[in-house]
C-alpha cells in the first residue's frame, strides 16, 4: 500500500473521527477490557431505568443508565462472568450468566416482552443464538430471556482468543502461556533450541515487531530483539501461567489504542482473587527415562542418553480479603532444567577426522537453566464506581549458556535475567463516561558473562566445488565472547478515556507517557580470538600454533563502555465506535507516537572518526554511490522522528438479523521502534573498540599486503603484553567505524484484512485474507569502497575473479566502515481458514484448527540485519521468505471421555523452510541471491508434531466441594517426527567428498532444534 492511499486514509480517518462529536457510539474496551452493549425491549407502561453488570465470583458491579429505547452500553469492563441486573420502573429482573472473554466487543440484547423460555444457560460459556436466557414468569426480581445471541463486534481484526481451559488443558513441553498463540492466523511460535529458547513471529516480520499487554500494560522490549523483555535467547517463561486468565492474539488490524507493534499484538488478563479462597498446585516432571534418544544419540554412532531433568512446579491462592470489596491472588512457578545440547564440528564434518586431541570435545552434553517467577495482585471496588488494582511481577533466572553449535562448552557465556515490574491502577465509573488511569514501573536487566577468561581459538578450513574454495567455520574453543549486560528501567504513565454519551458512539481517547532509561554493556571480544587456517584436508598437518588473525577488544578514548539513553516515550489516539446500524459497525482510529533517543540524537562523531574518513586520508568515498556526511553529525543535525501518525480502519457488517454471517475488514498503519541494541553501536564500538590484525603469509585463501593492521606474526601477540603492543602502535588498530544516517525513519507496516464468520449453533468458521506490508527496518550496510569509489572491481586481466565485498579497501589502520540506515521490508499475502467450537458442560468436546497459505516475500534474509554483499539495501532482490512457511496448519483439540479423563491434543504441521545464499560467478561477473526448499522430511515436511495429554481429575471431599486432585500424562511429539533444523546452503556444492559429506540442500546435521525426541512428561496436582 503506498503512501499516497495511506495520506487518504488518514485524512479520512481523522475526519471521520472529527465527526463522530457530532454523531452517535458503541462500546469498545482498553487494551485487555472486554466491552457489552445491546438494547433491552420491555413494555411501554415499564421502562428500563438502568442496567448492572454483576460479576459473579467477587460482586464487582457496573452500572449504566439506560436510553429511552432501552438501550446499554458497558464500555470497559473486566472479563468474566456476568448476570445483568435490570432496574425496570416497577420491579427488577435478573439475565442468566454469560461470559465475557479478554478484548471481547460483544452485544447482547433483552427482551422482557417475549413468551417463556427454555431452561437457563448455566454452563458459563458465551451464549449462542440458539441459547435463550431465563424466562420471564412475573414483574418480581426473575431471570429474563435474551432476544439473540451475544454477537462479536470485533471489527477488521484477525486473531483467536486463547481461553483458560485451551491454557489448562492442552499439552505444551514449557509452561510458557504463548506456547498456543499460533492457532491465530498468520502466528508462529518458535522454539529456536533444545533449550526451549522461544519467540513469537507475525507473518514475514521478526519477533522485535511484537508486542504484548498484561493487564494493559505493554512488555516491550526495547533493547534486544525478541519482542518481549527477558526473553532474549532464554528458554524462560516470561509470565507464570497460573496468572493467566486468558488472552488474546491479534495478527493484523488493531485498533488505535495498541502501540509499539507492527506485527502481532498479545492481550493478556490476569487472574483475580474472589470471594471465596481457592489455590492450586503443581509438580511436572520428565528425565531422560522418559523419552526417546535424540538423533544425534543414535548417529552416527549410538551413545548413552545424555542426562534431562526437567522440573516445573508452583502454587497460586487466591481470596477475599473484605468480601465483594477487596481481594488477593498470588503465585509462584519455578523450572530447573537439565537439557541436552550438540557440539558438532561445521559443515558436516565427522569428529574422526579431526585430531585426537580435539574429539572429545564433541557429542551431546547437558546444559542447565533456572527461573523463578512470581506474581501478586490486590484488587480493590471501594465504591460501585471505582476499582483499583495492584499488580507485581519479579522473575529471577540464569542458565550456564552452552548451546548447540560449534562452541565447545568451555566457550558458554552463562546468562542471568533479572526483571521486575509493579503496577497501580484506578478505574472510574460514571453516567456515561470511564476513566482508567495507570502507572507502572520496569526495572529489566539481560546479562550473559564468560565462564571462562583466555584466550579463544576459531579454526577454518576450507571446502573445494567446481573449481572454487568456501572457508567454513570447524568449531571454536577457549574463552566465551559474549559479555554483556542491557536493559531497560522507568515509568510509565497512561489514561484512557472512553466517553458513551452520545447514542450509538464509544469515543476513546487515550495518552502514554514514559520516561525510561536505557543502558548497554557491550564488551565485544573481551576474550581475544584468534582465527587459524587448518588445512583439514591438506598434507600439510593440521595447524593450530600459528593464527593468521587476531581479533580483541580495548578501551577507547572514554574507556566506558557503557551507553545509557534517558528516552522519552509519547502516544496519543482517538477512536471511534460507531454502530451505524443495528448491522454495520465502524471501527474509526487514529494514532500518533514520539520517542526521543539522546544517546543517537545528541551523539557527536568522534574526532578520530572524522580523521579516518576525510577526503585526505580515504579519497575512496569522493566518488563513492553514497555521501558519508549523511551519517556525520555534530549534535545538531538529527531530530526525532515526528511523522509516526496511524489511520486505523475496520468495519463489521452482520448479512442477516441473527447474525450468523458477518463480513469485516479493516485497514490501518502500525509503527513500531528502532531497536535500541542497534543505535547504541555508534556509541560503544568507540568506548569499547574492537581490534583487528591480519598476520602476513598465514591465510591460504586471501593473503593480505603488510601495511598498518596487516604484519608479520610473533608469538608475542598471544600475549597481553602482545596485544597492548599492537593496540598501541597504530591509529585505527583494525577496528570498526560505525556511523547511522542522520534522517532514521521508524520502522512500520501497513496491513490489510478482509473477511467473513459464519456461526452454526457453537461452530465459527472464518475465512479471510490479509495483506502486510513492513517497510524501513533498520540494517546496517558495508561502507568500504575501493579506490575508484567502486564497491565491486571486474578485473579482466583475471577471467577466473569473482564479486567480492570490499573489505580489503577499508580507511588506513581502520578494519571496515559499517553505515545503519532504513531500508528492510517484507511484504506477505495470506489466505486462511479459522475453525473453532469452544467447550460446554452440554457438549464437551472443543477444536480450534486454523490453516494458513502465506506468499511472503522479503528483500534481506529473514532475521538479518547486516547486509554487507552489496553497496546498497536496494541491491539486494526482493524473493521469497526465509522465515516463513508457504503451508501451515496447527489444531488443537480436547474431549471428556466416557472414562472420566479429559484427553486434548495439539498438532502442527508446516511446508519445508526456504534457505538463500550469495552466488558469485566469473562468466558472467556477477553475484546473484539465489534460494530454494530443503528436502526436509522427504520433500512432504518442513515441520510437524503431535503433542498429547490425558488429565484425570479426582474429587477429595473435603476443604470445599470444588477440592480435587489432578493427576496427567503429556506426550510431547508423539509419532517422534525428527524436524531437522541443519542443511547445506552452498548453491555450488554439488559433489560429495570428505570435506564435504552433503550437496546443496541436503541435511548436514542431526541437531532437530527445539523439536524434543518422544517425550513423556508426568504431572501431579491439586486445586480447592
Amino acid at each position: 500500500m503506498n503512501r499516497t492511499m495511506f495520506r487518504a486514509a488518514l485524512i479520512a480517518a481523522t475526519t471521520l473521527a472529527s465527526g463522530a462529536m457530532l454523531m452517535p457510539a458503541p462500546v469498545a474496551a482498553q487494551v485487555g477490557q472486554a466491552s457489552l452493549r445491546g438494547r433491552i425491549t420491555s413494555t411501554a407502561d415499564n421502562p428500563v431505568q438502568q442496567v448492572s453488570a454483576v460479576e459473579a465470583a467477587t460482586g464487582y458491579r457496573r452500572t449504566v443508565v439506560a436510553g429511552a429505547d432501552g438501550s446499554y452500553n458497558f464500555a470497559s469492563i473486566r472479563a468474566g462472568t456476568y448476570t445483568l441486573e435490570i432496574q425496570l420502573k416497577n420491579g427488577t429482573r435478573n439475565s442468566d450468566a454469560f461470559t465475557l472473554q479478554v478484548g471481547q466487543n460483544a452485544g447482547l440484547d433483552l427482551d422482557l416482552s417475549a413468551p417463556a423460555a427454555p431452561a437457563p444457560n448455566t454452563t458459563g460459556q458465551p451464549a449462542t443464538e440458539e441459547t435463550v436466557v431465563g424466562s420471564t414468569t412475573s414483574n418480581s426480581d426473575e431471570i429474563v430471556v435474551t432476544g439473540s445471541r451475544i454477537r462479536s463486534l470485533s471489527g477488521g481484526t484477525v486473531g483467536t482468543t486463547i481461553t483458560q481451559r485451551l491454557i489448562d488443558q492442552l499439552p505444551q513441553n514449557s509452561r510458557n502461556f504463548l506456547a498456543f498463540a499460533d492457532l491465530a492466523p498468520g502466528v508462529r511460535f518458535v522454539e529456536e533450541n533444545s533449550g526451549g529458547a522461544a519467540r513469537i513471529q507475525g507473518g514475514a516480520q521478526d519477533s522485535r515487531t511484537v508486542n504484548v499487554f498484561i493487564d494493559g500494560v505493554s512488555q516491550k522490549d526495547y533493547v534486544l530483539k525478541n519482542g518481549i523483555t527477558g526473553q532474549d535467547s532464554s528458554p524462560g517463561n516470561p509470565f507464570p501461567q497460573l496468572a493467566i486468565g486468558e488472552y488474546q492474539v491479534l495478527s493484523s488490524n488493531y485498533k488505535a489504542e495498541f502501540d509499539q507493534v507492527s506485527s502481532v499484538a498479545i492481550v493478556a488478563l490476569t487472574k483475580s482473587g474472589t470471594n471465596e479462597f481457592h489455590g492450586e498446585g503443581f509438580y511436572d516432571y520428565t528425565n531422560q527415562a522418559l523419552r526417546d534418544k535424540r538423533p544425534t544419540e543414535i548417529f552416527p554412532t549410538p551413545i548413552a542418553k545424555v542426562k534431562t531433568k526437567d522440573q516445573q512446579f508452583g502454587g497460586a491462592l487466591g481470596g477475599p480479603i473484605i468480601k465483594d470489596v477487596m481481594h488477593f491472588f498470588a503465585s509462584y512457578e519455578g523450572k530447573r532444567r537439565a537439557f541436552p545440547v550438540d557440539i558438532l564440528p561445521g559443515n558436516g564434518i565427522t569428529v574422526a577426522s579431526l585430531p585426537s586431541q580435539y574429539q572429545n570435545l564433541f557429542g551431546t552434553v547437558s546444559s542447565t537453566f533456572k527461573e523463578d517467577l512470581y506474581f501478586g495482585k490486590i484488587d480493590i471496588v471501594p465504591t460501585d464506581g471505582d476499582l483499583i488494582e495492584f499488580t507485581g511481577k519479579y522473575r529471577k533466572e540464569s542458565n550456564t549458556g552452552v548451546n548447540s553449535g560449534i562452541a565447545a562448552v568451555e566457550t558458554a557465556s552463562p546468562t542471568k535475567v533479572d526483571e521486575l515490574r509493579a503496577m497501580g491502577r484506578w478505574q472510574h465509573t460514571a453516567d456515561n463516561w470511564i476513566n482508567d488511569f495507570r502507572v507502572s514501573y520496569e526495572d529489566v536487566s539481560w546479562a550473559p558473562t564468560p565462564a571462562l577468561f583466555a584466550n579463544s581459538s576459531l579454526f577454518q578450513s576450507t571446502i573445494r566445488n567446481n573449481g572454487g574454495v568456501t572457508r567454513f567455520d570447524l568449531f571454536r574453543i577457549g574463552g566465551g565472547s559474549n559479555y554483556q549486560d542491557k536493559g531497560q528501567k522507568g515509568w510509565t504513565v497512561q489514561d484512557d478515556f472512553t466517553w458513551t454519551g452520545i447514542d450509538r458512539h464509544t469515543i476513546k481517547a487515550g495518552v502514554k507517557t514514559k520516561w525510561v532509561k536505557l543502558n548497554s554493556l557491550e564488551q565485544n571480544l573481551l576474550n581475544p580470538l584468534y582465527t587459524y587456517d587448518v588445512n583439514l584436508f591438506s598434507q600439510t598437518g593440521f595447524n593450530d600454533t600459528v593464527p593468521y588473525r587476531v581479533q580483541f577488544g580495548a578501551p577507547g578514548v572514554s574507556g566506558n563502555s557503557v551507553v545509557k539513553s534517558d528516552n522519552f516515550q509519547f502516544g496519543i489516539y482517538l477512536q471511534d465506535d460507531w454502530d451505524v446500524s443495528d448491522r454495520l459497525t465502524l471501527n474509526l482510529g487514529l494514532r500518533w507516537d514520539y520517542e526521543k533517543t539522546p544517546s543517537y540524537l545528541d551523539f557527536v562523531t568522534p574526532a578520530e572518526n572524522l580523521a579516518a574518513v576525510s577526503t585526505a586520508n580515504y579519497p575512496n568515498l569522493g566518488s563513492a554511490d553514497y555521501n558519508i556526511n549523511d551519517y556525520i553529525t555534530d549534535g545538531s543535525q538529527r531530530k526525532a522522528f515526528k511523522g509516526a501518525f496511524q489511520p486505523r480502519i475496520g468495519f463489521t457488517y452482520r448479512l442477516d438479523e441473527q447474525g450468523r454471517f458477518t463480513v469485516f475488514g479493516g485497514v490501518g498503519r502500525s509503527y513500531d521502534r528502532n531497536q535500541f541494541d542497534f543505535l547504541q553501536q555508534e556509541l560503544s564500538q568507540g568506548a569499547f573498540r574492537t581490534r583487528e590484525f591480519n598476520f602476513i603469509g598465514n591465510n591460504s585463501q586471501n593473503p593480505c599486503d603488510p601495511g598498518l593492521t596487516c604484519i608479520a606474526y610473533n608469538p608475542v601477540y598471544l600475549t597481553q603484553a602482545g596485544r597492548d603492543i599492537l593496540a598501541a602502535q597504530t591509529v585505527g588498530g583494525g577496528r570498526e567505524l560505525r556511523f547511522i544516517n542522520n534522517d532514521l525513519k521508524v520502522p512500520y507496516s501497513d496491513q490489510l484484512s478482509l473477511g467473513v464468520r459464519h456461526r452454526v449453533r457453537a461452530v465459527e468458521v472464518e475465512v479471510g485474507y490479509t495483506h502486510i506490508e513492513s517497510k524501513d527496518g533498520f540494517v546496517y550496510l558495508l561502507g568500504n569502497r575501493r579506490a575508484d569509489g567502486s564497491f565491486f572491481f571486474n578485473d579482466p586481466a583475471n577471467p577466473t575473479d569473482t564479486p567480492s565485498s570490499p573489505f580489503g579497501s577499508p580507511p588506513p589502520g581502520y578494519g571496515a566502515i559499517i553505515i545503519g540506515d532504513n531500508g528492510l521490508e517484507t511484504k506477505s499475502d495470506a489466505a486462511y481458514v479459522k475453525l473453532t467450537k469452544s467447550y460446554s458442560a452440554a457438549s464437551p468436546w472443543s477444536i480450534d484448527a486454523t490453516y494458513t497459505y502465506t506468499d511472503a516475500v522479503e528483500n534481506r534474509q529473514f532475521g538479518e540485519t547486516f547486509s554487507l554483499d552489496f553497496p546498497s539495501i536496494n541491491d539486494y532482490p526482493t524473493l521469497r521468505s526465509s522465515g516463513v512457511p508457504r503451508h501451515r496448519f496447527v489444531t488443537a483439540a480436547s474431549v471428556d471421555l466416557p472414562i472420566g479423563v479429559s484427553m486434548s491434543g495439539k498438532f502442527q504441521i508446516e511446508s519445508p523452510r526456504y534457505q538463500k545464499a550469495i552466488q558469485d560467478t566469473a562468466n558472467p561477473f556477477g553475484r546473484t541471491v539465489v534460494g530454494t526448499e530443503v528436502y526436509s522430511l522427504g520433500d512432504r515436511w518442513g515441520r510437524r508434531q503431535l503433542d498429547l495429554a490425558f488429565t484425570k481429575y479426582i474429587p477429595i471431599g473435603f476443604v470445599n466441594d470444588q477440592a480435587r486432585i489432578r493427576l496427567r500424562v503429556d506426550i510431547i511429539n508423539a509419532m517422534n517426527d525428527r524436524n531437522y533444523t541443519e542443511y547445506n546452503n552452498d548453491p555450488n556444492d554439488n559433489v560429495v567428498d570428505a570435506a564435504s559429506p552433503t550437496v546443496y540442500r541436503q541435511r548436514t546435521g542431526y541437531s532437530i532444534g527445539g523439536n524434543p525426541p518422544r517425550t513423556v512428561k508426568l504431572s501431579a496436582g491439586f486445586s480447592f
